[in-house]
């Protein structure tokens, strides 16, 4: 979507800077799992305490529940007209 001939381009409207922010967060999202193995942790289970467990689990879990609310979503769905009959 181009904006309005009238308004000036905004930072964000630069595919480059989008691009730019994309590499910014998977580099600190691998900076983030590097640290993890240099910190102690301790949980119930072996895996709780693997780099990077809670991020993976987190978003496993958003997945499923996204692909859980698109089951639910067929099921209760309506027809676009149901309250005009």
């Amino acid at each position: 979507m181009k904006p309005p001939p009238d308004e000036r381009p905004r930072w964000l409207d630069d595919p480059g800077h989008v691009t730019l922010i994309y590499r910014a967060l998977i580099v600190a999202c691998l900076v983030l799992v590097g640290v993890g193995y240099f910190v102690l942790k301790e949980g119930h289970f072996w895996w709780e305490a693997s780099a990077g467990f809670y991020g993976l689990y987190g978003f496993v879990s958003c997945v499923l529940l996204v692909a859980l609310a698109r089951g639910v979503r067929r099921l209760l769905k309506r027809p676009e007209d149901y309250y005009d009959r």
